[in-house]
This record gives structure tokens, sequence and C-alpha cells, in this order.
């Protein structure tokens, strides 16, 4: 099912589990992702970033047959576009055919990140699609950004912010950064911070920066109320590991051998995630429909 990341991020706010959103740049990667998402019965996002789609993952091949293939799924997929700044970003992910876009203003002050992103949210509400917003920032591990406390989300803003943006979901800064961490370091995650945002907002919260940082780390956040956890960095290790362990293994592996063994080891890495994460089992065709309607009924009921 190819759906809007609002009703998968509704349904995992709920039921207090989290879902994975997976940067995947080429054929292999998604067909992976979605092919772990189908056996474990898990709704799954697909992320693409501004970057990823410059350099590689073109849309204009990438968004067809993303869709195809999560409409061939029995489980719910979403499309989600991954830290566009820019308005043209955002429009040109609406008019391709995402479910969702992420617009990140985190960086600009807090009356120009309101401003641009509630027009964001106005433009994409009216054609169906989700939007998640940030507050506070998340920035690059290999500049120690992950101990910045003032980068911090802060949890009276952030009920403005949401009142104010009408945002879907939520990116909070709690001590995590994109990227590669220095070796041997796990970051510390403001998890107080996390509960306090999570009692006031009462709605879907994302963790950027889910890569290294710590199985221990991911489920607490999850436990304390992330709803979504961005991976890309340890997705890409993944396939990374497997090509290279399959050139050492053997030398004269041709690519067939070498894109097919990448493609398995993202598959074995996203189905171990979704069990840590606690999104397995959640889905069927049938139950999608059914949790979708007692969703509405408890939001009205309160």
């Amino acid at each position: 099912m190819f759906v809007s990341m609002k009703d998968i991020l509704e349904h995992a706010n709920v039921y207090n589990y989290a879902v994975m959103a997976v940067n995947s740049v080429n054929m292999e990667m998604a067909r992976a992702v979605i092919e772990a998402a189908q056996e474990k019965h898990s709704p799954i996002i697909i992320n693409l970033g501004v970057g990823q789609m410059k350099k590689l993952a073109h849309p204009t091949e990438m968004v067809p047959m993303i869709r195809e293939m999560a409409e061939r799924a029995d489980v719910p997929v979403a499309l989600n576009l991954d830290h566009g700044s820019k308005f043209e970003d955002e429009i040109s992910a609406i008019r391709y055919g995402f479910t969702s876009v992420m617009i990140d203003c985190s960086a600009l002050p807090y009356e120009e990140n309101v401003s641009r992103v509630a027009n964001i949210v106005a433009l994409a509400h009216a054609k169906g699609i989700a939007v998640e917003g940030e507050l506070g920032h998340v920035g690059q591990a290999f500049q120690g950004d992950d101990g910045k406390v003032d980068l911090y989300t802060n949890v009276a803003q952030a009920r403005d912010y949401v009142d104010r943006t009408g945002v879907d979901a939520l990116a909070v800064a709690i001590g995590t950064a994109h990227g590669d961490y220095p070796k041997g370091m796990t970051p510390r995650l403001d998890f107080e911070r996390l509960k306090e945002l999570k009692a006031e907002l009462r709605m879907p919260l994302v963790l950027h920066g889910g890569s290294g940082s710590g199985e221990e780390n991911i489920r607490k956040a999850v436990e304390c109320g992330i709803n979504k956890i961005n991976v890309c960095t340890d997705a890409f290790h993944a396939a990374e590991d497997a090509m290279k362990a399959k050139w050492a293994e053997n030398p004269k592996a041709n690519y067939l051998e070498i894109m097919a063994a990448a493609e398995a080891a993202v598959k074995r890495f996203v189905m171990d995630y979704i069990d840590m994460i606690g999104s397995a089992d959640r889905y069927g065709y049938g139950e999608y429909l059914a949790e979708k309607e007692e969703i509405v009924v408890l939001k009205k009921t309160g």
C-alpha cells in the first residue's frame, strides 16, 4: 500500500512504537527495505534526500518505481522527502508524488521557521500530503553537534510551533546528530526532555541521526515517545560491508553478485531494526484499514 506518512505515524503514536524511515537511493535498497517490511508485517517509510536525488536517486525514475513496489506490498509504505529546505524542494516532491515531505528550517530564526513551514503545510495538506517539521537542530556528528544543548528542542516553544504550523510530525533534537560519530562514541540522549515533549505535544515525534546511536538509546527513545527513526548511515554501511566481504571472499565476484550481496544485507539489517523498534507484526491490509478507523474514533473521543 502506498500511503500517507500521517496514517503510519498516527498509528505508531497511539500504539507506542516506532517506524523506520530508511534512505534508499537505488532500486536494490528500496526493494530490500520494502521486502523486509513485508516479511515483518511492518509499516515502513522510504526517505529520499534532496542531495541524494541530485547525485543518484533521480526522482523521475525512483518515485514511480517505489510507488509500484509499494502498491504490490500489503503493508503500508510511505515516501518521504528528507530534509527539504527550500520552497522549490517541497513543491517538486509534491509534484513528483511523494506522500509526505520534511521541511527543515531549523537553522533559521524561529519566526522564519514557523512562517516557511506553515506555508508548506497549507500547500501539502491541500493535496493530502503529510508534513514533518524540525525544531531545535540536529547537526553533524563530526562537528560535535550532538552535545550542543543550546540546539536541543525547547518544550514550550515546541507547543507554539506545532500550533502555528500544523505539522503532522515533529523532528526533535535531544542529542543525536547526522553521520558517523567518532570511533567508540555513543551519544548521550536527553530522555527527560523527550518525555516532556511527548507529554506536551501528544503527537508523532521523530528522531533524526538514528545511525550509530546504540541499541539501548534507540529502545529507550521509542519507549519515551519516538515514532519515526531516520536511518541512513547504518543502512549504507550494511550495504558497503557486504560488498567488501563479497569481494574479500571472491575477488572475481561480478556486479550482479556484489549488488545481490548488498541488497540481502540491507534487508537483514532492516528486519533486525524493525524488531528492535517494535513495528513488527503491526499490519496486514485488513488490519491497516480497521485500525485506521479505530484511530479516528480514539481521536474524537480523546
